[in-house]
């Protein structure tokens, strides 16, 4: 268990799976949206595009917090084919973005950004994941019955789609879902001891 003593963890995010990985990881925290837009090229670098983000968001909340805060920012992407898929803007795209996922490799790229007033600490975390030749009725289902336009790859591993599609994955499964909990973690433990 961290001891974060009078220290106030910030969580940059509107997104509820994050939300969960921090309350599973016994982290006391605040959640705060930051005023930030998300933007990038879909042949940009996947590692720096997800750190560029993750440090947009909390650039944009360390000008309003306290010296007692530690902000923690995360943006995720997904990577094909040298092509980042980001949020689908509706279910069309939502659909072409799981049949260009369907039966390949893709890797899902986390941006993580932890600061204070004095420091920040920023680092990226890979996952590869495989999914298997999904058929229109199982994708029609999956967009019908569940939220994909909040997610990154138009899908997310904790539902439906990813407990029948996924064949396999190599790196951390939280990543997938977000947020590479264990290297955050570790990154929090030495964030706390810099502060002694």
């Amino acid at each position: 268990m961290l001891n974060f003593g009078n220290k106030k963890v910030i969580l940059g995010s509107a997104s509820p799976r994050r939300r969960e990985l921090m309350k599973l990881m016994d982290i006391p925290f605040e959640c705060k949206v930051a005023d930030y837009t998300e933007h990038f090229y879909k042949h940009d670098a996947p590692e720096a595009t997800a750190l560029e983000m993750a440090k947009g968001k909390n650039k944009a909340l360390l000008n309003n917090c306290s010296d007692n805060d530690i902000i923690v920012t995360a943006d995720t992407i997904v990577s094909i084919n040298n092509c980042i898929l980001g949020k689908p803007k509706d279910v069309v795209e939502a659909k072409e973005m799981l049949k260009t996922l369907q039966g390949n490799k893709h890797t899902v790229v986390t941006g993580v950004c932890i600061s204070d007033k004095k420091k920040s600490d920023c680092f990226s975390v890979s996952t590869d994941v495989w999914i298997k030749h999904l058929d229109d009725a199982e994708i029609d289902y999956y967009l019908s019955k569940y939220q994909p336009l909040d997610k990154a790859g138009a899908y997310g591993i904790q539902e439906w789609i990813g407990v029948i599609g996924i064949e396999k994955i190599a790196g951390p499964y939280f990543n997938v879902m977000g947020l590479p909990t264990q290297k955050l973690y570790e990154h929090l433990k030495s964030f706390l001891i810099d502060e002694e």
